[in-house]
């Protein structure tokens, strides 16, 4: 895949096409309510409504935004609003982010998307009465029909299961109109907002990951966040006792589920610093191709896309010689051993087939782990 000038990630076909539905587990209700924007704007500020990461930059232009406001200011129906309620009672907005920033914006008087004063445009589609105008040179009684103009709320929430958000995930997933069709990651950052999202956005920033993804900038897509959940998910997976793990799973829902249940302060400073040490050893001693694939034509090359099945193998196996402290011990020709289990017909399969299996996940990583490290004891 290579979307808008990111890097080409190389994801097996099992996980391209990985595809889940709990709907059967789920309880969910969901209730209409009449809210107005002077409600929605103060709740807003209080962090009771909160606008999902994904969403934090603003679209709407000028006259766009106007248009709007001139809607509201000659009375006509507002569309309805997508809420979810979460577990520690917050509001996150699913749909109608752009109109409730746009009354915000207005009422506040500054226009966040480029910091300017808030007046309405003087586009024909603006009506006389008001065009040009900011919110405070608008009449008392025009003020106030903004502030209580209702907008009808679809708010849902999940009652069951109680540990996790799967279904705001799948809801999210198939009714959000933003105009394309969302990548897994781009959806996680909206529904499972925390210290764990928010230390993935840290986490994708350190100069070292930047070199070994293959681009200074984020990826528009999140793919490289992605990645950096499947290294903590896929470390816990495989420390997992294999008479209780599961023998497949789906990696979207396992990292869902990973997530909504790793968000926590008291976790994260050990994710950091076992992500940081791990990637800083593989840029280190692996060079700029530690995440890259030999190609099947010219073994003693590397093909120029980053693998995900070969990044998990190698980070993981990192991350344990780490913490076992003995990869400090080798640091010499680490990426002639790599790329000779590379050329492994046996370990490529591992690479591309039934990736999602515990078992396999589970041999490609000590595959990986014994040929860096000379078969020490996991």
């Amino acid at each position: 895949m290579n979307d808008e000038n990111n890097v080409e990630l190389v994801v097996p076909a099992e996980e391209r096409e990985d595809f889940y539905s709990d709907d059967d587990l789920f309880e969910i209700s969901s209730w209409g309510a009449d809210l107005s924007f002077r409600e929605l704007i103060s709740r807003y500020d209080d962090d009771e409504l909160v606008k999902p990461e994904l969403q934090r930059n603003y679209v709407w232009d000028k006259p766009e935004a106007s248009r709007f406001i001139d809607s509201l200011l000659l009375g006509l129906p507002v569309p309805s609003i997508f809420l979810a309620k979460t577990s520690d009672e917050k509001l996150l907005i699913i749909d109608g982010y752009q109109r409730l920033m746009t009354v915000r914006d207005f009422v506040k008087g500054i226009f966040t998307k480029d910091g300017s004063i808030f007046r309405l445009s003087r586009s024909e589609k603006i009506h006389d009465r008001w065009k040009g105008k900011a919110f405070i040179e608008l009449t008392p009684e025009e003020q106030r029909k903004i502030r209580n103009t209702t907008i009808h709320a679809i708010v849902f929430m999940q009652k069951h299961p109680v540990d996790g958000d799967t279904s705001l995930f799948q809801v999210f997933e198939r009714i959000n109109s933003g105009g394309r069709s969302l990548l897994p990651q781009e959806i996680r950052n909206c529904v499972y907002q925390g210290p764990l999202n928010s230390l993935l956005f840290e986490l994708n920033k350190d100069i070292a990951w930047r070199a070994l993804w293959g681009n200074k900038e984020p990826d528009s897509r999140m793919r490289d966040m992605e990645c950096i959940l499947r290294f903590f998910a896929l470390s816990h997976l495989a420390a997992e006792d294999p008479k209780v793990a599961p023998s497949r799973v789906s990696l979207k829902k396992y990292l869902n589920q990973y997530m909504g249940l790793n968000n926590i302060d008291s976790l994260c400073e050990e994710f950091k610093v076992r992500f940081l040490s791990a990637i800083h050893y593989a840029y280190e001693n692996l060079g700029p191709n530690a995440f890259h694939n030999i190609s099947p034509s010219n073994p003693d090359r590397y093909v120029p896309a980053f693998s995900a099945t070969v990044f998990d193998s190698v980070m993981i196996s990192i991350d344990i010689g780490i913490r076992r402290k003995i990869a400090v011990n080798y640091t010499e020709n680490l990426d002639d051993r790599r790329r000779n289990l590379l050329k492994s017909t046996d370990y490529q399969k591992l690479l591309s087939f039934e990736t999602m299996r515990s078992e396999t996940i589970r041999r490609r990583i000590s595959g990986m782990y014994y040929a860096l490290f000379d078969g020490e004891d996991k």
